[in-house]
């Protein structure tokens, strides 16, 4: 053999021997040894890596379950109180079960009562058209119907209605992740208390312009004048910048705010329906 290759590879052969040597003992010095409880934790949550926990993935919030002193602030909204009651039991420590929630839409800004003033010809997605302008419509703060929130739900819980042009959210399959919520560029999706029997009443518009320029824009606007509050009996019900809104905290679902709403602008959810009047008929005789 050349003596110049030998010499090059008898070379190239004790460069790499010592660079292997060097890897082991910096390998040794800085080896982390990670808590086997990670692995029993990540084997207990749902493994969807939604980030519905505030996390970037199910093992990353499994070592934020680990690392913490408690479990204060930390849930998984897919695997629920279930899950991290196993989450709990595993690390030795106690949790509080929470009441749980579901996504709602606070817009019943439709095709139908939010009329068309001009054209969109651009990207079909949420986040452009607000980037952008205010919409084709009158209301600056109500929805897109483009479904930015739909693409986002990793469960299938949500879709877009053709007719109203509205995304429905099916509560069945709702896991409250808060990736819509995310997705939705004017916040018009938000958590709120499943409520009893899954029974609950919310305001569905978040339009903070005053009466006459909301109901121009939309007829099912909230137009902030103030008849909820009024009626309510239990202080749920606040108004700011010429918007109502109910604390889910507070909200005891008595409805007569419901019943008050000029435009329809309150929303109630689950309640069995209401029974009809029962008509009356009157006869002559001769």
């Amino acid at each position: 053999m050349n003596p110049v290759i030998l010499y090059t590879l008898l070379t190239a052969g004790l460069i790499a021997a010592f660079a292997a040597i060097v890897l082991f003992f910096i390998a040794r010095k800085f080896h982390v040894q990670e808590d086997p409880r990670i692995d029993e934790v990540t084997n207990a949550l749902p493994g969807v890596n939604c980030g519905g926990c505030g996390q970037p993935g199910c093992r990353a919030f499994a070592e934020l379950c680990v690392k913490s002193p408690d479990m204060e602030g930390l849930f998984c909204p897919v695997g629920g109180n279930d899950t991290m009651a196993n989450v709990a039991n595993l690390l030795g420590r106690t949790v509080q079960a929470k009441a749980p929630v579901v996504a709602v839409l606070r817009c019943n800004g439709s095709l139908t009562n939010r009329p068309k003033h001009s054209r969109y010809d651009g990207p079909q997605s949420c986040a452009v058209i607000h980037a952008l302008s205010r919409g084709e419509t009158g209301c600056q703060y109500g929805c897109l119907w483009c479904g930015d929130c739909v693409k986002a739900c990793k469960f299938g819980a949500m879709t877009l209605d053709k007719e109203s042009g509205l995304p429905i959210i099916d509560e069945a399959r709702c896991v409250a992740c808060g990736a819509c919520v995310t997705a939705c560029p004017r916040q018009l999706i938000q958590m709120r208390l499943k409520g009893p029997k899954n029974r609950r009443v919310f305001v569905s518009c978040v339009n903070k312009e005053k009466g006459n320029v909301a109901m121009k824009a939309c007829r099912a606007a909230c137009i902030g004048c103030s008849k909820c509050l009024k009626e309510c009996p239990f202080e749920a019900i606040t108004l700011q910048d010429s918007l109502a809104y109910i604390d889910d905290q507070k909200c005891k679902i008595c409805r007569k705010c419901v019943l008050v709403c000029p435009t329809g602008a309150i929303h109630e959810v689950n309640f069995p329906p209401k029974p009809k009047t029962a008509e009356t008929s009157t006869t002559t005789g001769t």
